[in-house]
């Protein structure tokens, strides 16, 4: 497997992003801004009550002299103000800070004033886990609960761009279930069939996708042969797509706290990046989801150039 850093090596050298960083206002948030800035990953703006940032910069020992602090009420303001910035293009990013998830992304999404897109939003995760071979992405686990095929679809491309984004050009996909056969009375693994089937007519490209797999058939090659199950993605599987949020965020859990995996990610769908921290993130996790984020940036900014000429 890569070493932990290979996400920081890999965004090394890539264009600073100018990162809206929405209501800093505990010491991780603050923490990771700074961190991450200090890296040169990101030009952090601030944007929540002065005075509180100051006081956990002061508390914590961080030096904000040099970061724009845009000084708001309370949370809610802070979300549409760094809403607004990512709108105006002043942010190329949103980093989450100590507001709720749901408020942050109700700003993302608002009809008038927020920066969706066509697409769906979607998080994926991205672990480097010691047990398995190179990096997984498991998605979505964050923010869609029961997505139905026609979502899926929308997260199974969302994931496959940010593996092109990161490196992957063609990425082996795992479309979950419980069992590896098509049974009617299981929707995830009809959503898994019909997921192949639109891979097989082009509606989903740059990826070799199978499912339904089981979770053993996926990660492990042996377990798929002991079954008579013969498929590329059985053993090297890049992504993971999960049938639901609940099962997604418990296998997350899973890897972080039972395989020493070491976890970072992203919402993408909308017009930036999205940097969704958690309290329980270490060091490690801030600044390799603000590395994925800087790579997601850049890789739109080519296509969208090379679509442009």
């Amino acid at each position: 497997m890569e070493t932990s850093h290979h996400l920081l090596d890999q965004s090394h050298g890539l264009p600073i992003l100018s990162v809206a960083i929405v209501h800093p206002c505990d010491d991780n948030s603050l923490t990771g801004a700074c961190q991450a800035a200090e890296q040169e990953l990101i030009n952090p703006i601030l944007i929540g009550p002065k005075s509180r940032i100051q006081t956990v910069a002061k508390e914590e020992g961080l030096n904000i002299e040099n970061y724009e602090i845009i000084d708001t009420q309370h949370s809610h303001d802070s979300a549409e103000i760094a809403v607004d910035l990512c709108r105006s293009g002043k942010a190329q990013a949103l980093m989450k800070g100590s507001l709720h998830t749901d408020e942050l992304i109700l700003a993302v999404i608002h009809k008038e004033r927020g920066i969706r897109t066509e697409r769906r939003l979607s998080h994926i995760f991205h672990f480097d886990v010691p047990t398995y071979h190179k990096p997984l992405l498991i998605t979505d686990a964050a923010v869609n609960v029961e997505p139905d095929l026609a979502e899926k679809q929308i997260i199974l491309i969302n994931a496959i761009e940010l593996a092109n984004a990161i490196g992957i050009p063609k990425p082996k996909v795992a479309i979950l279930a419980a069992v590896e056969t098509v049974n009617p009375k299981m929707q995830s693994t009809l959503d898994a069939a019909a997921l192949c089937k639109m891979v097989d007519r082009g509606q989903v490209t740059n990826a070799i996708v199978d499912g339904p797999l089981a979770f053993d058939n996926a990660i492990s090659k042996e377990a798929a042969e002991i079954k008579g199950i013969e498929t590329p993605v059985a053993g090297d599987v890049d992504i993971l797509l999960v049938p639901d949020l609940e099962s997604g965020n418990m296998l997350a859990k899973q890897l972080t706290y039972l395989a020493n995996g070491q976890c970072s990610g992203i919402v993408i769908g909308a017009r930036v990046p999205i940097i969704l921290t958690s309290r329980a993130d270490d060091a490690y996790a801030r600044l390799a989801s603000c590395a994925i984020a800087s790579m997601y940036a850049q890789y739109k900014l080519m296509h969208k150039n090379l679509q442009s000429n």
